[in-house]
């Protein structure tokens, strides 16, 4: 079912960023769900435009020098819908970590939407609003 394709593209998504427990992020997994000219914006405090490699390899810098630490980002609600091979969902999410030794718990929303590939379904784009 496509939409149980999309939930677990999208948790894996979301444990790409995890590096609890001393554990590697493995950020460079966003190459993989992503489509490779997908786009991906920041809002809020100016808005920020990245292709898939400028999104990914600062964080992949970030998660792994020892500034962010026992970083996790979980979804709390939300909604999808699906019309033929594109789907857009709409979430809540929380996040907390220790950055450059300080703890932080933060939330936000994203929207991500998907196509259904050959290969099954791919981000195409997301973009995010972190609550202030």
């Amino acid at each position: 079912m496509s939409k149980s394709e999309i939930d677990q593209l999208t948790a894996e998504f979301f444990g790409s960023f995890d590096n609890r427990g001393g554990k590697a992020a493995d950020v460079g997994r966003i190459r993989r769900l992503m489509l490779p000219g997908g786009v991906i914006v920041k809002t809020g405090g100016g808005l920020v435009t990245y292709t898939v490699e400028e999104f990914v390899e600062p964080r992949e810098r970030l998660l792994a020098d020892g500034r962010l630490t026992e970083f996790n980002e979980w979804e709390t609600s939300e909604r999808t819908d699906i019309v033929g091979d594109i789907a857009c969902r709409f979430g809540e999410y929380r996040k907390s970590g220790i950055l450059n030794g300080e703890p932080f718990e933060g939330s936000g929303t994203k929207t991500i939407q998907f196509v259904r590939t050959d290969e099954g379904w791919r981000i195409v784009a997301f973009s995010w609003y972190d609550q202030p």
